[in-house]
């Protein structure tokens, strides 16, 4: 049956590099078997990854489709690129391919990699939401959240030892913070390298374990945490705040803050890309003879001239007062769309006076 590579790993396709390899890394955290997740599924996701994260094989898949890489498909018995056995036409053999991201990500799950060698441990992420007016959006804001998240014990300073007593050598791993072991996987036996349960994969115990966080090295609490949102910030936009996820037990680099923003709408304006649109009625009268007019812009009121003989729904440019650019600096433009402002009652001498020029022909 024909696989769609791109529906199942949740992108489009148009989906740069990046786009693809991230939605395999959250897809393949999320259906892991040994997380509760779907085996079919989580099969289906390193297919689909192996074919779209590799140039030569996404542009076959994109003219052929998944046959390509079926038995017997396109090619011969083992497919167009000659990817037969194993689900879906692969054989996942880690001793002799590289697999890059693939094993990066079962190396998260499982250990992977087998070398002695521990790769700094690395706390959660977090997503948070922040709602910011139009006016905020312009010009940048600091802002303040209150997160409740894991950090590093402040009792022990994240050693895990209760304070004054001794942090020693892991008799379990000898120092390493990892030790071998064999597990079933949906790909067969596989021997690989944990963290030590012992120690939480640190090299080290603790004589005596803190009486706060047990040991773990971090515990749960409120604190606030301040950044900058830069001008110019659009809606929907995601910001990475380094450093302010939580942080990992056992020691290691904590994870990043992702704030994602929501600008409210304004009643004047709308923005479209770095410009700022807004409508202005005025008299008809200024129309047709001309004259100066105050046009409000998100930097306060601007005067304007207004030529002689200008058209209803004409547009003026009001330059570097819309949008900053977030590299140069420098910004955008106003642009204001001038309406006619016809009256619907005319006092007994404006309506004289309109008669007069309506017999004058104009």
């Amino acid at each position: 049956m024909a696989k769609d590579y791109y529906q199942i790993l949740g992108v489009s396709k148009s989906a740069t590099d990046d786009e693809i390899k991230k939605s395999f890394r959250r897809l393949a955290h999320e259906h892991h078997p040994d997380k509760g997740g779907d085996a079919t599924k989580f099969k289906d996701i390193n297919e689909a990854y192996q074919i779209l994260s590799d140039k030569q094989k996404r542009q076959t898949y994109d003219q052929y489709g998944s046959a390509a890489f079926e038995q017997g498909g396109a090619g011969g018995p083992g497919g167009f690129g000659g990817f037969g056995g194993g689900a879906g036409g692969f054989d996942f053999n880690f001793g002799g391919q590289d697999f890059g991201d693939l094993n990066d990500v079962l190396g998260e799950m499982f250990g992977f990699g087998g070398g002695s060698s521990r790769r700094e441990k690395r706390g959660q992420n977090i997503e948070m939401d922040v709602e910011l007016s139009f006016r905020e959006a312009i010009f940048g804001i600091d802002k303040t959240l209150k997160l409740y998240r894991q950090l590093s014990c402040q009792h022990c300073k994240g050693d895990g030892a209760e304070p004054g007593t001794k942090v020693n050598e892991c008799k379990i791993c000898k120092g390493s913070g990892r030790v071998q072991q064999m597990q079933r996987t949906m790909f067969g036996s596989i021997q690989s390298t944990v963290a030590c349960k012992d120690c939480h994969g640190r090299g080290k115990k603790p004589e005596k374990e803190c009486t706060v966080c047990a040991g773990h090295g971090v515990q749960r609490r409120e604190q606030n945490v301040s950044f900058h949102i830069p001008a110019g910030v659009d809606d929907g936009v995601m910001l990475q705040v380094a450093g302010e996820g939580e942080a990992p037990a056992g020691g290691g680099r904590a994870g990043d803050l992702f704030v994602r923003v929501h600008v409210a709408q304004d009643v004047k304006f709308e923005r479209q890309g770095n410009d700022i649109v807004s409508e202005m009625a005025i008299p008809f009268s200024i129309l047709a003879i001309g004259g100066t007019i105050n046009v409000p812009t998100i930097d306060g009121d601007e005067s304007v001239r207004v030529a002689e003989g200008t058209q209803d729904g004409t547009l003026i440019t009001i330059r570097s007062k819309g949008v900053p650019y977030s590299r140069s600096g420098t910004r955008g433009n106003h642009i204001v769309r001038l309406i006619a402002d016809i009256p619907r009652k005319l006092s007994k001498e404006q309506k004289t006076l309109l008669e007069q020029l309506r017999n004058t022909g104009l």
